[in-house]
C-alpha cells in the first residue's frame, strides 16, 4: 500500500496530465514525488531509465509521460509517435519491474479503441475492430503498453494498471492549433476570433464528430484514486460518460469567452473529421467507487487564463 511518506515517481510532470497529478498528489499530502525533466533523463534511453529507478527507488510510478498531439500531428508525424511512445512506456515498464517496483498506473488513451465502436465504448471492446487511420501509429503505441501491463502481471504478479482517459483539458495543456488537441485549438482559435474582431470560426472537418471531454483534475483525480486498488481487469475508462458534437463545443466556447457574439461557424472539408463518435462506458470506474466530479461549463473560462498566461511567457 502506498502511504504519505511513499515515493511516487511521476513521469511526464510538465506535462497536462502529469502535472496535474502532481498537484493531486501535494493536495493530498504526499510529501515525497519523485520528477526528472527531459534535461536530467531521457525516457527513451533504457540505460538510464533503469539507473535513475534504481537510484531513486520510488514505491509507485505514474506514466504520464508521451508524445501527445491532435489530428494532424498525430496523422503527420507517425514515426516518432510509434518510436517515442513504445520506447518510453517499454523502458520505464521493464526497468520498474527490473527494480522490483509492483506498482504502477499507465495512462493509456480512448484512441485506442477500434474506430467504429458500439457506444458507449466498454473496455472489453479493445482490439475488436479497425483503428482511426490518422492516429493509428499512437494508438498501437497505447494498446503495446496496454498488454505489456497485462503481460507482466500475468508472467511477474505485478500490479500495473492501466486507465483510459477521454479527450482532456485544462492548465498547462498544448494549444498549438496544428498539434494540439480538438479543445485547446478551439480555445486558441475563440481567442483569436475575439483579439482580432473576426467575424467566422473555421472548424476541420464537418463539425459533426462527436467527442467526450473530462477536466484534467478529475484524471488526477482517478489517478490517485485507484493508486491503492489492487483490480482484476487489464483496463479502466475514465470519462464522463456525455458526448458532443465538435460544433456544439465549439459554439460553447464562442459563447463563454464571447457572450452575445455573431460569429459564424464554417467548415474545412478538406480536414479530416477523425472518429464519428466517442464516448465511454465509465459502470466499472464507478463500480471501484470512482466517478467525475468537475462541471465542463465552469472549468472552460479557467482554462482560457491558463492560455493567456502561456501566451505571456
Amino acid at each position: 500500500m502506498v502511504n504519505l511518506k511513499s515515493k511516487i515517481y511521476v513521469a511526464g510532470h510538465n506535462g497536462l496530465v502529469g502535472s496535474a497529478i502532481v498537484r493531486q498528489l501535494k493536495k493530498k499530502g504526499y510529501k515525497k514525488i519523485i520528477t526528472a525533466n527531459r534535461s536530467t533523463l531521457d525516457l527513451t534511453n533504457q540505460t538510464k531509465v533503469l539507473k535513475f529507478l534504481k537510484k531513486k527507488k520510488p514505491q509507485f510510478i505514474f506514466i504520464a509521460a508521451a508524445k501527445v498531439g491532435g489530428v494532424y500531428s498525430n496523422n503527420k508525424y507517425k514515426g516518432q509517435y510509434i518510436y517515442e511512445n513504445i520506447t518510453i512506456q517499454s523502458n520505464l515498464i521493464h526497468s520498474a519491474y527490473l527494480c522490483g517496483i509492483k506498482n504502477l498506473i499507465f495512462l493509456g488513451s480512448s484512441c485506442a479503441y477500434p474506430r467504429l465502436c458500439k457506444q458507449p465504448i466498454k473496455e472489453q471492446y479493445l482490439l475488436n475492430g479497425h483503428l482511426e487511420k490518422t492516429n493509428d501509429a499512437y494508438a498501437i503505441a497505447k494498446i503495446a503498453g496496454i498488454k505489456m501491463c497485462e503481460s507482466y502481471n500475468d508472467q511477474y504478479k505485478t500490479n500495473y494498471m492501466t486507465l483510459m482517459p477521454t479527450n482532456t483539458f485544462g492548465p498547462n495543456d498544448n494549444y498549438d492549433t496544428l498539434n494540439s488537441h480538438f479543445f485547446p485549438a478551439l480555445i486558441k482559435k475563440v481567442h483569436e476570433i475575439k483579439i482580432n474582431k473576426k467575424k467566422q470560426l473555421v472548424l476541420w472537418g464537418n463539425g459533426l464528430a462527436k467527442r467526450e471531454v473530462i477536466h484534467v483534475d478529475d484524471i488526477a483525480n482517478a489517478c490517485v484514486y485507484f493508486m491503492n486498488k489492487k483490480i482484476k481487469e487489464p483496463l479502466i475508462n475514465i470519462g464522463n460518460g456525455k458526448v458532443y458534437s465538435i460544433k456544439h463545443y465549439a459554439k460553447l466556447i464562442l459563447n463563454i469567452l464571447i457572450p452575445k457574439n455573431k460569429i459564424k461557424i464554417a467548415f474545412d472539408l478538406s480536414k479530416p473529421n477523425g472518429t464519428p463518435k466517442k464516448v465511454l462506458n465509465i459502470s466499472l470506474a464507478k463500480k471501484y467507487g470512482w466517478k467525475p466530479k468537475i462541471k465542463l461549463k465552469e472549468e472552460i473560462l479557467k482554462t482560457y487564463y491558463d492560455y493567456i498566461k502561456q501566451k505571456k511567457k
